[in-house]
């Protein structure tokens, strides 16, 4: 039997999450939204801020699961990096305007560079190319469930299968990406 580290468990939790695995989110949500919040309180200095900004520090980690690679850093790392960034916008944001054009141009681009946006497409190339070796069947369930967002009852439903084959499906499917995606 082989066991995970809890470093293991969030990397997958993320993954499941950029397949729009809502368990998954609930569950990294509980096993590191007290560090995140002790990072963007830290930061912030301000409780009801922090709050309202570790909700939206979620919704980043939602949509932007799928750019978390691993093994390029840990994945806590990469938690509190977006809770960290995060927090330091809404710093920024309380600063003034500055009526001076050359501060606007020492204010870091947030959006992704060249090289990371290839890298963004190069890895969602992989991940279809993985959902390519499913079966037909497995491959759009998966779609269904974590990018479409409907329930295994749902899914059951439409491919006319029982709930537990559903489930069986949906496992055996991630496990194959995962094999797939770090291969």
């Amino acid at each position: 039997m082989q066991t995970t580290t809890p470093s293991q468990d969030i990397a997958d939790l993320i993954a499941r999450c950029a397949l729009r695995d809502r368990v998954a989110f609930r569950s990294l949500y509980e096993r590191t939204s007290a560090k995140l919040f002790g990072v963007t309180l830290r930061i912030l200095k301000d409780r009801s801020e922090a709050e309202e900004a570790i909700q939206e520090i979620y919704v980043k980690i939602w949509q932007r699961a799928d750019r978390y690679v691993a093994g390029n850093t840990s994945p806590i790392s990469w938690l509190v990096a977006v809770a960290r960034n995060h927090s330091l916008d809404i710093l920024r944001a309380r600063r003034p305007a500055a009526d001076d054009i050359d501060v606007a141009l020492e204010i870091p681009d947030s959006g992704p560079t060249p090289e990371r946006a290839a890298e963004d497409n190069e890895e969602k190339g992989r991940i279809e190319q993985c959902l390519g070796t499913l079966e037909p069947d497995r491959a759009a369930a998966v779609r269904g469930a974590y990018l479409d967002g409907y329930s295994y009852e749902e899914l059951a439903s439409r491919f006319a299968v029982p709930l537990n084959t559903m489930r069986t499906w949906l496992r055996r499917s991630l496990i194959k990406l995962k094999d797939c995606l770090t291969t």
